[in-house]
């Protein structure tokens, strides 16, 4: 299912008043990829990478859009569009958006490391929501700790959601499998999930399946 959310076009003038103020976030020899707006909003910046590319049929600010409203509708937490915007002047694509309030898993384990207790409930619960992920058809390239985020109600959501596919149905071995070896291609994250069984162990008991790291 596409969204019909509306692709507005922004003048270069608009562009530089609505981001006024902003902080850049992320940037690569390009230009700004992400920027975090006085309001704390977000504005997220595509660019088409080849002159022949399927960005130039499905746009990945649509990609984003879609795949939000696809997360809303399984249940998913993920970030709240604003708008969406096509600025000709910088040769951009962009999506406004309120975030997924909470911290990523990757930024978690890094300020503030939980205690062994409270990391095991954590890996338990991280090994569920893949599950309940892939139950519900949704494929995640992107799928890695600094993509998950740990909600203030102890929910998990996702972030960062354009490389994202969802089917109608569950997916099968082969995917599930290619996804978890996404989210477990960083040496140190993968040690840390995988330090007692309980991630596997947990995702193996919601999905029916019997995967191995």
């Amino acid at each position: 299912m596409r969204t019909q959310a509306a692709l507005h076009s922004l003048g270069y003038e608009d562009y530089l008043k609505l981001r006024e103020g902003a902080l850049v976030i992320e940037a690569d020899r390009y230009g700004d990829k992400v920027l975090l707006l006085p309001d704390q909003s977000y504005i997220k910046l595509f660019r088409r990478k080849r002159l022949l590319s399927s960005a130039a049929f499905y746009p990945y600010v649509r990609r984003f859009a879609d795949n939000v409203q696809a997360l809303h509708a399984r249940g998913i937490p993920c970030p709240h569009i604003l708008a969406l915007y096509r600025i000709p002047h910088i040769e951009r694509d962009a999506v406004h958006y309120r975030p997924l309030v909470g911290e990523t898993l990757r930024r978690l384990l890094k300020q503030a490391p939980p205690p062994e207790a409270e990391a095991c409930r954590l890996r338990e619960q991280i090994g569920s929501f893949v599950a309940r992920l892939h139950r519900l058809g949704v494929y995640f390239r992107s799928l890695h700790l600094g993509n998950i985020v740990l909600t203030p109600d102890g929910e998990l959501g996702l972030i960062d959601v354009a490389d994202m596919t969802t089917r109608q149905r569950a997916l099968g071995y082969l995917l599930r499998k290619r996804n978890l070896k996404h989210l477990l291609r960083y040496p140190e994250e993968t040690a840390w999930l995988c330090a007692d069984g309980k991630f596997l162990t947990s995702y193996n008991h919601a999905s029916g399946f019997k995967l191995s790291a």
